[in-house]
């Protein structure tokens, strides 16, 4: 990576993530539910694995001052993100309670209302402008919920003319309902130059479609670049119409817990080293394209391979980065 490369920005929420689980047996306090709390958050798992793979990132939300914002501000430090353009939040954190199914997908309840997260406004967000990153990536609720949603796309509409738009609408139904979602879609698509989602995320927004004719409609929105990704069965690349299916690693899965967030950081980040972020993918070939999906799967099985978003560094990855 060359010295001067810009970093990648990464803007969106922080969540604590309290797995539940059974009391312990014979515990003094009787029946009940223990809560083991990691830090988590799409965008903050995305940042942290970006780093953690050698990308100078900066991630951008509002950091409470409760338990849970130290907690994260931990994190973050701990895996080198920088963290400096980040504003103090009166507001408490966003809480999540997780339970794993019996596959290791995690179903979500949320306490989210009157947090730190969604209360962006445009002064807040001004330091990021004089940090002219290659890329931004953000998605998740930070797009759509209020009040902050109307700032965070004035600032993706700013930054444009000179960063890459990466986005991840990361539907949570249980928070807005995904009509909200796909009202907004079409006009995060002309912001956009990537755009990745899930098959949930896709069955959510589109329900019924195909994940190629979701695709051409997303193209004909305006973004050049979208990444379906299908869990087990790899991911499906589709970048100005012409697609491929490339597979995913095998792995024994603990959970998955961000491993669509892991995927999207081994994505930018390869991208990133390529030299192809900082504008409209404009020097982006096949070739590259098909590499920095493939390391993306990497990633996101190394993650579903342990408890939780613990992403991998990069020495912990078999091959080279």
């Amino acid at each position: 990576m060359t010295a001067t490369r810009r970093p990648v920005a990464v803007l969106g929420e922080c969540v604590a993530d309290a797995f539940a689980a059974p009391g312990a047996p014979g515990a003094d306090e009787g029946p009940g539910l223990r809560l083991d709390v990691l830090p988590g958050g799409g965008p903050a798992n995305t940042a942290v694995a970006l780093a953690r793979l050698g990308t100078p990132t900066h991630f951008l939300a509002r950091l409470s001052g409760d338990v849970f914002g130290g907690l994260f501000r931990r994190r973050l430090a701990e895996s080198g993100v920088r963290i400096d353009l980040c504003p103090d939040a009166a507001e408490p954190s966003t809480l999540a309670i997780a339970g794993l199914g019996p596959d290791g997908a995690a179903e979500y309840t949320f306490h989210a209302e009157a947090t730190a997260d969604w209360q962006w406004t445009r002064q807040e967000l001004a330091p990021v402008r004089g940090l002219d990153p290659d890329c931004l990536h953000t998605g998740s609720l930070a797009l759509v919920r209020a009040p902050g949603a109307a700032a965070v796309e004035e600032l993706l509409a700013e930054l444009r003319p000179t960063s890459t738009i990466s986005l991840d609408p990361n539907v949570r139904p249980l928070l807005v309902a995904p009509e909200h979602y796909r009202a907004r879609l079409p006009h995060w698509c002309a912001l956009a130059d990537i755009l990745r989602l899930s098959e949930d995320d896709l069955a959510h927004l589109h329900p019924g479609t195909t994940p190629e004719a979701a695709c051409d409609t997303w193209h004909r929105a305006g973004v050049p670049l979208v990444v379906v990704t299908l869990g087990g069965a790899g991911a499906l690349v589709s970048y100005d119409g012409v697609r491929s299916l490339l597979p995913a690693p095998h792995v024994d899965v603990v959970d998955t817990v961000g491993a669509g967030d892991a995927f999207t950081a081994g994505l930018l980040h390869r991208l990133h080293t390529a030299g192809v972020l900082g504008g409209r993918l404009d020097t982006l070939d096949r070739r590259t394209l098909e590499e920095a999906v493939t390391f993306g799967t990497r990633v996101a099985a190394a993650t579903c391979a342990v408890r939780g978003a613990n992403p991998p560094r990069a020495e912990e990855l078999s091959a080279p980065v």
